[in-house]
């Protein structure tokens, strides 16, 4: 599922900042940004549970977005678009609660997958009893 979800992450993010502006552009690539991280963890450690990916990628949101306090990501930005697509370059406070919804929205779709990867597997158990 993440080797699949990453991917389109990345194109809903392009795909939103080519159709839309201002705040729907900014803060909804905010939770993507985050959600694309989640997938990142579930891809490198699938065992890891939903809450973990969660709170990982969460944490690393915020980070990122802490250290543009320090003016290095700016810096790094300036001379690579790279940088400027992962560490952004200005805080702004309203980023940590939209960095929330894409962790949340991250953990509602992993804890639900595989909820039903979980009753997919049962009923096939089921099913190969009564054969």
């Amino acid at each position: 599922m993440a080797a699949v979800a990453a991917p389109v992450i990345v194109l809903a993010g392009l795909g939103l900042r080519a159709v839309a502006t201002g705040d729907l552009a900014k803060y909804g690539g905010d939770a993507l940004y985050t959600l694309l991280l989640l997938a990142l963890v579930v891809l490198a450690a699938p065992r890891t549970t939903p809450w973990k990916a969660a709170t990982i990628a969460l944490a690393v949101s915020w980070a990122v977005e802490f250290s543009q306090l320090t003016g290095v990501p700016a810096e790094l930005s300036r001379h690579s678009v790279a940088a400027r697509l992962v560490l952004g370059s200005t805080f702004n406070a309203p980023d940590l609660f939209w960095y929330v919804v894409g962790a949340a929205a991250g953990w509602l779709a992993v804890a639900g997958h595989r909820r039903e990867h979980r009753r997919g597997r049962a009923m096939t158990t089921r099913c190969r009893r009564h054969d």
